[in-house]
């Protein structure tokens, strides 16, 4: 057949069991997945290796880091998502969600302008065949912005956006609860002392504050018009988890505390951490260790957030703890299955006929998961 692919001799990991086998893919698809090996001629001999479904991220803030690789340095926007995109193939993900600001904060008031370019040169790269894994959009929309709900309602029709968020960057509140830090930040930063500094807070805070509630009432329901999952960013009190319920969110995406955490499970909310809080041993800001809610069975959903490969390097750690009683198929249904079913996508995610063939292929080196291969619609890609 034309197009056929014969993926043989490795490891699959299905959703629930590795298996020792052989995957034939035609036109794009996966069209048998058998056990044991095959004789037939061109096949790919994976040697062992192990085969997965190609990861699927549902948060990665990656591309702003390209569009400007340095401070006050813009870079020109289709060579920042092609460089991207390089990163994001290299960590074995076929389908990414890229999460970009809608809104800006004090620190970053770039963000207003750079959204709709970000999202042009996405749709340009995806046309034009220009990109190696599929890009979406996760719209994070920052509630202490009065324009967020603007540059939402410009940008959420385009078919490329799939998933919107809320999220609350204030010092005392959510990930920022440690006020104490803020201000020693902002002094060092600054040089300003700390009563000027405290002063600088409280106005800000009030100025934030004043419409935060009216715009999220508008974004969620500009994201409840197109049907769009939505995320709930940060949450760190039962409030916060109550608050998302009643507005109709499921998702609680980087709870920051073991109480938002348990609260969103018992509510039958699905729970989104990241992966580089995993690697690292604790949270970066001081709030809940990833490790804790795994430990607990309250993680369903691994993403790179800020390291576009720590997905695959996660899914293989967490594997490999034993206190954790998480198997390999467990693990990467984090990071495959899991993500698309939260994202409405049927089409992938598992290593099954009639599904994308969106797979990787992975060898490991003393517990170090190296990507030998990707491919994506039977292509390769990597």
């Amino acid at each position: 057949m034309s197009g056929e692919l014969v993926l043989t001799g490795g490891r699959i990991v299905l959703d629930d069991a590795v298996i020792a086998g052989t995957v034939q893919i035609a036109d794009g698809c996966i069209r048998n997945v058998d056990m044991g090996g095959t004789s037939l001629p061109g096949a790919v001999d994976l040697a062992g290796d192990y085969l997965l479904p190609g990861l699927i991220d549902v948060h990665t803030d990656h591309l702003e880091k390209h569009v400007f690789p340095r401070a006050h340095v813009r870079w020109n926007m289709m060579r920042a998502v092609m460089s991207h995109d390089a990163q994001i193939v290299g960590g074995g993900v076929t389908t990414v969600f890229d999460s970009l600001c809608v809104g800006a904060t004090d620190r970053n008031p770039e963000r207003r302008e750079i959204l709709g370019p970000m999202i042009d040169a996405l749709e340009f790269a995806g046309t034009n065949g220009m990109l190696r894994a599929e890009h979406l959009v996760h719209l994070r929309c920052e509630i202490t912005d009065e324009e967020a709900p603007g540059l939402a309602a410009a940008n959420i029709a385009r078919e490329i956006v799939r998933v919107v968020s809320v999220m609350e960057h204030v010092p005392g509140k959510r990930q920022s609860r440690d006020i104490g830090g803020y201000v020693e930040r902002r002094m060092a930063e600054t040089g300003k002392s700390r009563a000027v500094v405290e002063r600088e807070m409280r106005l800000m805070l009030e100025e934030l504050e004043a419409n935060s509630a009216e715009v999220r009432a508008a974004v969620i329901a500009l994201a409840k018009e197109r049907a769009l999952p939505l995320f709930s960013h940060d949450d760190a009190t039962l409030e916060h988890i109550h608050m998302a319920l009643e507005e109709g969110i499921r998702v609680a995406e980087f709870p920051v505390s073991l109480e938002a955490a348990r609260e969103a499970r018992a509510r039958g909310m699905l729970t989104v951490a990241g992966a580089p809080n995993m690697l690292r041993g604790g949270s970066q800001s001081g709030n809940v260790a990833v490790h804790d809610l795994l430990a607990e069975g309250l993680v369903d959903i691994l993403a790179s957030d800020y390291v576009p490969r720590s997905m695959i390097d996660c899914a293989f750690m967490v594997a490999g703890e034993r206190a954790l009683d998480i198997d390999l198929p467990m693990a990467v249904r984090m990071v495959t299955s899991a993500p698309a079913r939260a994202c409405g996508l049927d089409d992938r995610g598992e290593i099954l006929p009639g599904l994308k063939a969106d797979l990787i292929r992975v060898h490991l080196v003393d517990d170090f998961p190296v990507i030998r291969s990707v491919w994506r619609n039977g292509r390769h890609v990597n």
